[in-house]
């Protein structure tokens, strides 16, 4: 059952997260696929919701792998108990709940086809399904959302709690810079009061890997330009989560308006689009560069997605040619969007 929740009073929506929990013994809080600030503090506070309510047993999943140095601390210094999702989780539970992500198989391991209990979620989408839905896409972040319900259930937040928030608010935003809304400044000015502070500055300052760095200088170095339009790549790779950080900082480079950084990981190519042109929507842009080939979408100044790298064929042991073949097609694709040349 799709409920649309976008004209809900607060009352409302809280009624109808209450009336879910309400006699449920176990709760299952699955995350996206490689879990960022934004989907682990909304889990925390899902869960905080849940056993305010009694739920007696309440788990938090994700799948894929957590390599951003600040997920890494994240997990570590606020002593998140993260479980590697299965679908033998699917039949352990009352309830199953989507934070930060909304429709089983895109960017979760959930089969297709499930039904959640609860969804919430800031991401666009058109086929959202569960019991209790609130999806709003008009809000900067998932944690805006959750931060809602805990005010309006009138929760005692403690400062573990509101510093998970408020890291979460500040990286989805990148510190209120891009797609803030007026929700951002006002959940962060009520989490704010009740954080650890010093903890939130050891959070934001964690530190990079080798292997990090190293992907991310491959991205600087393989660099394409053509007018403000940018295109790089960081080859075979392990380190997903330098793609975004990649995007983010070239976006940095005088004249550069509008980046796409894409890596091969395994049997996927994962891409990350920025753009600060307010004439470009990035998930516009990648749905229409690659949605006939791969898994994309996103806000308008981020985006990302994946492409099967089957596609490309099977080059064997040829990495070598194999990223150059990836590399010629998308940034072929991607500058034939943006200024209508390859």
């Amino acid at each position: 059952m799709s409920l649309d929740t976008s004209l809900r009073k607060p009352t409302d929506r809280c009624d109808s997260l209450l009336s879910v929990l309400d006699g449920a013994e176990s709760l299952s809080v699955v995350c996206h696929n490689n879990p960022d600030p934004d989907s682990i503090s909304s889990a925390l506070a899902l869960a905080a919701i849940a056993e305010s309510a009694s739920v007696a047993d309440v788990d938090l999943y994700y799948s894929g792998e957590i390599t951003h140095q600040q997920n890494r601390a994240m997990v570590n210094l606020l002593d998140v108990d993260l479980c590697p999702f299965s679908e033998e989780c699917l039949d352990s539970t009352d309830l199953m709940g989507f934070v930060d992500h909304a429709v089983p198989g895109q960017n979760n391991r959930v089969p297709d086809g499930y039904v959640p209990d609860i969804v919430i979620d800031h991401h666009p989408n058109e086929s959202v399904e569960g019991v209790h839905v609130d999806h709003r896409e008009e809000i900067g972040a998932t944690a805006s959302i959750l931060t809602e319900y805990l005010v309006e259930l009138d929760m005692e937040l403690d400062a573990r709690l509101a510093t998970a928030l408020l890291f979460g608010i500040r990286r989805e935003t990148l510190e209120f810079t891009r797609d803030a809304t007026e929700a951002e400044y006002t959940n962060a000015r009520y989490l704010h009061p009740h954080a650890d502070v010093d903890l939130l500055r050891r959070l934001s300052d964690s530190l990079f890997t080798h292997e990090t760095l190293d992907s991310i200088a491959d991205a600087i170095q393989n660099r394409v330009v053509k007018g403000s339009h940018l295109v790089s790549h960081a080859g075979r790779t392990t380190e997903r989560d330098t793609l975004p950080q990649a995007a983010d900082y070239l976006l940095n480079l005088e004249g550069i308006s509008t980046t796409l950084v894409f890596g091969i990981i395994d049997e996927t190519i994962h891409l990350s689009a920025r753009t600060r042109n307010p004439r470009v929507h990035a998930g516009t842009l990648v749905t229409e560069a690659f949605g006939d080939i791969g898994s994309v979408g996103g806000h308008r100044a981020m985006a990302g997605g994946a492409i099967p790298l089957g596609l490309f064929g099977a080059l064997d042991d040829r990495d070598d040619v194999l990223v150059e073949l990836v590399s010629e097609v998308l940034t072929e694709r991607f500058f034939e969007q943006v200024v209508g040349t390859p």
